[in-house]
This record gives structure tokens, C-alpha cells and sequence, in this order.
């Protein structure tokens, strides 16, 4: 079978030109440089013109095309994504590396009558290119656009919503035992494509396992391009990916091809001649077929993942298998842009808007995840028993630097939240303290191990929550609203909230302190606020940031970032309205500091502000508190005015924009204060007419 390679869309700066013209025609990117000495994006005026792609508009349209013109659309394909990724921000690397794979699946497979299943769905911008959505990419991940993942709503293409990787082949096994309880299974084939480290998940295995017992008609691909953001970590994909550093069996597979192919051999007798080269060299090389077979699935593979007709001829005949089979692609993520393919990190897996010449450029100010990186090493530096554990985002996270300095005290455990927890709970009983940093929506899928297998044990883990709160255009899978909620549930768990990078280097410090029970830190994504000494609050105390005074009738509890939010409401409150204001941050959510409910108690409004669920989170609890301090002094209840995200899954966007939305913002504390004045006047008013008639 004779190979095929793509165009490799370079930087066009690169290449020396500005214009480029290739058989799709002129496909051209010019800029506006920056000034010397800047870190400006420079303007950009694209004027792309696609002469295949602009012709796709669905699946059927692929099945058309002859091998050149498939390998001239993966360049134009290749070319589109960087451009409109470049335009708004998203999942690059990933996406450049299955341009091919998801040709072959669209032409072998009749979606959306078969079933194409994506985990970790941000790989799946070239399905949405394939399936119609390609003038939607100017609003990729925008307010009211193109989701980042698939979506349901958008496609009948897209059949589930999943960005948390590992669980599509518990999708797929659900799937496939409903067509074959309708007697559809024999027509209609389950296809889950399964990546970028999805397979180091705990419920991958499970799913594995379950699919070989019950001999569900599932066609499996398992996309290796040996990385998830950070390179792979699993003995399974170890194991499956040194082939991709070990020639033997790619040129042993095609020099025998070569060789039966010139032997006078035909029919069956040729066909099992080359099968049991095959095998021979399966076994040569060590491919994990015999782990994947012990489970009753069966393996193929490797296969060239960005050679097409090798693809569509493995794919049909994994088609044909009467039971759950495994596919083994070996794919390049960043694979055609340069930039990409040269980020030893993570091949540019996420980028925020850059210049698609000048490549993706970094920031000088410090976020809120470096912030933790700078106070992380120099507590790991003082203490040798801290350890550090992430889930497969090491650099995310902020861990490469520490991976650096202390390689044996890093664990990255893959995608695996669940046992990252329960791992770090046995290193606390061995007398380490370990720091387990997670993203905040991440830490929920092992709240079961947070809850009974630190919070139980009352073990002193660590538990660093990145992008907490609203975390914007990544939508509903990644917003980090329901930590508060849940991990001031858990008996004995202090939760700190840091509303300075100042704050956190403070907080951290303390959370390593404690050794009677778990502690968390939530930090949201973004650029950290900086404070000076005199804002920083010690201990496990709540810090007054506006004092009211003593006739204050308003008080304001702002939890992390809002803080400065509260301030700058308070301020206008005071300037515009002529009301006395008294601000608080809490700073440790639980427990809450009883000098301040004592404080807060004294308000007659009470005001609570939190980027997290409003139903069960510290708004409520705090509320809780005061009143039964207000009812212990027999004075009457204060009015409680409760700000949080609601119920209900929230859409992308910009955090500015969806917590202005939500009234969350400078403006909706304003107006929220504003109005439950009014209604108190309004009240005491009516009041006061009630009591004069009375007289």
C-alpha cells in the first residue's frame, strides 16, 4: 500500500513570502509588524481562499475526492484551523494532528446514521469543519458561536458533549447495548475515537474491560500522538508508543508487502502469508495486542495515522468485526505548523489569540497559576516532604517548574484524578505532605476520594484548584463553580480563597501548617491581582477591607477575586448613593472566622458575592451563621441579599461578560445593593404609614 504525505503548512515568514500560491489557489496572510521591542500582536488582514475546502460541506463531499486531492485538503484544512484559531484562541496541537484520521472516518463511516463518538472533544474542530460548520469558526468559542467541543445542539453529527476525557468508551458501550437491544447493530456501526492520553483514565479501563465481556460491536480508535497536554504518562502507552521510536516494524511491514507482493503467491495463501509476517513482527517489537485481547478486544494496528488509504482500508475491515475492536493510529499533535510541532510542552494544545506567522507569544504578567508556582518552590525548598501530584497538566497547572527542581518529588499520574487523590492520602499517612493541583472542574470527578479517602482520615493533602470560579470560553465542562460547594462539605476541610497573588504565597503557607485535616486553595484563571503588604490578611482570619464605620447599615462578603469587584461597589455606593459600606474578605471559607460573622452581624443588610454555586455555597453558609448570631442576641433577622452562579449550566464566554451577566461584577453588586435598600425604605415607609394610622 503505497504511503501519502500532506503539505505542511509552515509560517509563511518562514517560507519567505507573504503570499503563497498552492493548488487551492492563493492562500495568502499578511501582517502589520510590530514595533522593535514590543509584545503587540500585530494587526492581521487574512484573505484565505480555499479552492477544495470551500466545496465541503459534509461528509458526502469527502468520499469524492481522489488521494491528491485529499492530501491538498488536510494542507487547506491545516491552514484554516491556524488561521481561525489564531483569530479567537482554542485547542490547536490536537487538532492539527487528525486532520487525516477524520477524513477516513467520515469516508468510511455514514455519520450521523453511524455512530462517531469524540473524547476529549477538542479534537474534533475538523469534524466540525467536515460536518458543515466552517463558516461558524469566526466565532469559535465566542459568546453565542461555535463551541470548542462537540455539541449537541449544533450538529446531529455530534452526539455527545464530552470534554472530560476518558469516559467515550462508556459512551460507546451504552450505545452499542441499545442498538443491540433494537436489533440495530448489525446496520449501524458505534465508532469511538479515543486520545491525547484519554487512554491513562481510570474509566477508559473499566470501559476496556466491560466491552470485551460483553462483545459489544464497538469500533475503537485509539489516537496516539503520545501526548495529552504533557507527554503521556502509563506504562500501557509506553509500551504502545515506542513504536513510534522504533522504525523496525514500519520497515519491516513494508518490505515484506514488498516482497509477498513480488512472489507468485495469490488468494488465500498470500493473504495468510503476509498476516503472519505481520504477527511476527507484532511480537518482534512488543505491541500491546495480547493487554488489549486479555480484556477479549481485539487489536490492529499501528497504523500511519496521516496516511489516508491506509486508514479507510484498516477502518472498513474493523468494520466488518463482529465485536469491540481496537485500532492503534499513531498521529503528530501540531503536526504541519511549526510552532506547534517545535513545543516540546505541549504542541501548542492551547493558545490564546496570536499571529499565526509570529507564533503564539507569552505574557510578562503573572497570573494567578504562576503565582502558586513561585510560592510552591520556595515552601518545596524549606520542606522536603512536600510532593507534588497533577493529572496529566503539569504545565497547566504550573508544576513543570517544580518537575525541574524536585523530578522525585513530581508525580503525574495521567488522567486520573481519582487515583491522584487516594495516592496522595497514602502519602500523607507515610508522613509526606503532598499538593494535589487539579483544575477545579477536574477535582469533581474525585470527590468520592476527597471526601472519604483524605476528608475521612482527616489526612493534611493539599489541594491546589486552579481556574476556579468562571472560567469563560471553554463553556459549562470547565467552569470551577462547584468546589466551594462541595469541599465545605467535607468535615474538617479548611478552604482558602485567595483575592491576591499576595494572598496566595500567604495561604499556601498556611494550608502546609495544618495537619489536622485536608485544605484547598481556589485561584481563578487570569492575571493575579497585586496588593500591597498592608491588604494581606494572616492566619485563618477574615480581613476587613472597607471599614463602614460603626453606623454602617451595609456590609458586603466578597470571596476571592470579586473582592476588588465589592471594593470598587462599595466606593460608587458611597460616592453616588451616600451609603456607609463595610467590606470583608473572608479569605478561609471554612471555617468562617467568628470575629467577622460577629462583625457582619451588626449590618442590617448583608451582602455575599461568590463565583460559585449559590444554592449550598458560602453565601448561604455565612448567611446561616449571622442569623443565628442576630437570633442569639434577640435582635431581628438581618436582610440577606445572596450572589452566586445559579443551577444551570452556563454557557461560554468571556468571565468579564458572564459575570456582569450574572450580576457578579462591580455594576451587579451596585444595582443588587441599590435595590434592597430601596425595598427596605420602601418597607420602613410603609411601615411607619401603618403605625400613624394605627395612632
Amino acid at each position: 500500500m503505497p504511503h501519502t504525505h500532506d503539505t505542511h503548512v509552515m509560517p509563511r515568514a518562514m517560507r519567505g513570502h507573504k503570499e503563497v500560491h498552492t493548488r487551492a489557489g492563493v492562500s495568502g496572510i499578511s501582517t502589520i509588524p510590530p514595533r522593535p521591542g514590543t509584545n503587540v500582536v500585530p494587526e492581521r488582514r487574512y484573505c484565505l481562499k480555499f479552492m477544495l475546502l470551500d466545496g465541503v460541506s459534509s461528509p458526502t463531499d469527502l468520499r469524492s475526492l481522489d488521494p491528491g486531492q485529499l492530501n491538498t485538503l488536510a494542507a487547506e484544512v491545516r491552514e484554516f484551523i491556524v488561521t481561525a484559531v489564531a483569530a479567537t484562541g482554542g485547542h490547536l496541537g490536537s487538532n492539527l494532528g487528525v486532520v487525516e484520521l477524520t477524513f477516513a472516518l467520515h469516508r468510511v463511516f455514514d455519520s450521523p446514521s453511524d455512530i462517531l463518538l469524540w473524547d476529549t472533544g477538542h479534537q474534533a474542530y475538523v469534524h466540525k469543519i467536515v460536518t458543515g460548520r466552517k463558516e461558524q469558526f469566526a466565532n469559535l468559542r465566542q459568546p453565542g458561536g461555535l463551541s470548542g467541543y462537540p455539541n449537541r445542539v449544533e450538529s446531529p453529527h455530534d452526539w455527545i458533549e464530552n470534554s472530560h476525557a476518558s469516559t467515550v468508551l462508556s459512551y460507546a458501550h451504552g450505545v452499542a447495548e441499545a442498538m443491540k437491544a433494537s436489533g440495530e447493530s448489525g446496520r449501524r456501526h458505534v465508532v469511538a475515537v479515543i486520545g491525547d492520553g484519554s487512554m491513562t483514565g481510570g474509566m477508559a479501563y473499566e470501559a476496556l474491560n466491560n466491552l470485551g465481556h460483553s462483545n459489544s460491536r464497538v469500533v475503537i480508535v485509539l489516537n496516539d500522538n503520545g501526548r495529552s497536554y504533557a507527554p503521556t504518562v502509563s506504562n500501557l502507552t509506553k509500551t504502545v508508543s515506542r513504536i513510534r521510536t522504533k522504525p523496525m516494524y514500519h520497515r519491516g511491514k513494508k518490505r515484506s508487502e514488498a516482497i509477498i507482493n513480488n512472489l507468485p503467491l495469490v488468494g488465500g495463501l498470500g493473504r495468510r502469508t503476509v498476516k503472519g509476517v505481520k504477527a511476527a513482527l507484532r511480537e518482534i517489537v512488543g505491541e500491546p495486542h495480547a493487554f488489549f485481547e486479555a480484556l477479549g478486544v481485539r487489536y490492529v494496528g499501528p497504523v500511519d495515522g496521516h496516511d489516508i488509504e491506509l486508514l479507510e482500508e484498516t477502518l472498513r475491515n474493523a468494520a466488518t468485526y463482529d465485536g469491540a475492536i481496537v485500532i492503534h493510529v499513531l498521529t503528530d499533535k501540531g503536526k504541519g505548523y511549526s510552532f506547534a510541532e517545535h513545543d516540546d510542552e505541549k504542541n501548542l494544545h492551547d493558545v490564546k489569540i496570536f499571529d499565526p506567522i509570529t507564533g503564539p507569544i507569552t505574557t510578562e504578567a503573572k497570573d494567578w497559576t504562576a503565582a502558586f508556582t513561585d510560592s510552591l518552590l520556595q515552601i518545596a525548598k524549606e520542606r522536603f516532604d512536600v510532593h507534588a501530584i497533577t493529572a496529566a497538566m503539569p504545565g497547566p497547572t504550573g508544576l513543570l517548574p517544580f518537575q525541574a527542581a524536585y523530578p522525585d518529588r513530581f508525580h503525574d499520574v495521567g488522567i486520573a484524578e481519582q487515583h491522584g487523590v487516594t495516592m496522595a492520602a497514602g502519602m500523607a499517612m507515610g508522613g509526606l505532605r503532598p499538593v494535589v493541583a487539579l483544575y477545579s472542574t477536574f477535582l469533581t470527578r474525585a470527590f468520592d476520594q476527597v471526601n472519604l479517602d483524605v476528608g475521612l482520615h482527616a489526612l493534611p493533602v493539599v489541594f491546589a484548584l486552579d481556574r476556579a470560579g468562571i472560567t469563560g470560553d471553554d463553556g459549562p465542562s470547565h467552569h470551577g463553580v462547584l468546589d466551594m460547594a462541595l469541599l465545605t462539605k467535607v468535615p474538617g476541610m479548611t478552604v482558602f480563597a485567595p483575592s491576591s497573588a499576595q494572598e496566595m504565597d500567604v495561604m499556601l503557607r498556611q494550608a502546609f501548617s495544618i495537619t489536622t485535616g485536608p485544605s484547598s486553595l481556589r485561584y481563578p484563571k487570569g492575571i493575579a491581582r497585586q496588593v500591597p503588604a498592608t491588604a494581606v490578611g494572616a492566619g485563618l482570619f477574615g480581613r476587613k477591607a472597607i471599614d463602614g464605620g460603626s453606623d454602617a447599615d451595609v456590609c458586603i462578603v466578597a470571596v476571592g477575586k470579586l473582592l476588588e469587584f465589592a471594593e470598587d461597589a462599595a466606593h460608587a455606593l458611597r460616592s453616588e448613593r451616600g451609603l456607609k459600606v463595610t467590606v470583608w474578605d473572608p479569605r478561609v471559607v471554612a471555617p468562617l472566622d467568628m470575629e467577622m460573622l460577629h462583625d457582619v452581624a451588626r449590618h442590617r443588610l448583608v451582602v455575599t458575592v461568590e463565583d460559585g454555586m449559590k444554592e449550598g455555597g458560602v453565601g448561604e453558609m455565612l448567611m446561616d451563621a449571622v442569623q443565628a448570631i442576630r437570633l442569639n442576641e434577640s435582635k431581628p433577622p438581618v436582610i440577606p441579599v445572596i450572589l452566586g452562579t445559579p443551577v444551570r449550566f452556563l454557557a461560554q464566554g468571556r468571565p468579564t461578560q458572564i459575570l456582569a451577566e450574572l450580576g457578579l461584577d462591580s455594576a451587579g453588586i451596585f444595582t443588587a445593593v441599590t435595590k434592597a435598600v430601596a425595598a427596605i425604605d420602601a418597607n420602613r415607609d410603609l411601615d411607619n404609614h401603618t403605625q400613624s394610622l394605627n395612632r
